[in-house]
């Protein structure tokens, strides 16, 4: 299978250590973490992904908002100039080890946390790249 994911998710990912809006949201985003580790292919897709899928009930849900839709923009061009490709939907990549190592060491160094601005989990990213990205679920 392949696993649908916004292109700020392709942040997010780097930092996730078992935390999130709901215990629903958490389970399903620990799965997710377990098949981005086991090697499954990502596409990149506009709008609500596979991780936002708990949080699709409620209509008035932030995955829909101009923000994140702006996050999503900020990120794909951030984690593009990373790549040296473009991050737009139908884009299907590999998060193998050499893409996690290179990614994190940008995001540390704060090359690719323009979308991260404003994000609510931005304290807690920012502590778990400073620790070397100890806990992280993706590996």
């Amino acid at each position: 299978m392949t696993i649908r994911l916004r292109p700020h998710h392709l942040l997010c990912l780097l930092t996730y250590v078992g935390k999130g809006y709901s215990a629903d949201f958490t389970r399903n985003y620990d799965a997710i973490a377990g098949r981005l580790s086991a090697g499954e292919t990502i596409r990149i897709v506009d709008g609500p992904d596979d991780i936002c899928t708990p949080l699709l009930d409620d209509p008035t849900a932030h995955c829909r908002n101009e923000s994140i839709i702006e996050r999503d923009r900020k990120a794909a061009d951030d984690v593009g100039r990373l790549l040296g490709a473009s991050i737009e939907p139908g884009v299907t990549m590999e998060i193998g080890p050499e893409l996690l190592i290179a990614s994190r060491t940008a995001f540390r160094l704060g090359q690719t946390r323009t979308a991260c601005a404003g994000c609510e989990w931005s304290d807690l990213c920012t502590a778990i790249a400073s620790d070397g990205f100890a806990g992280t679920l993706v590996n």
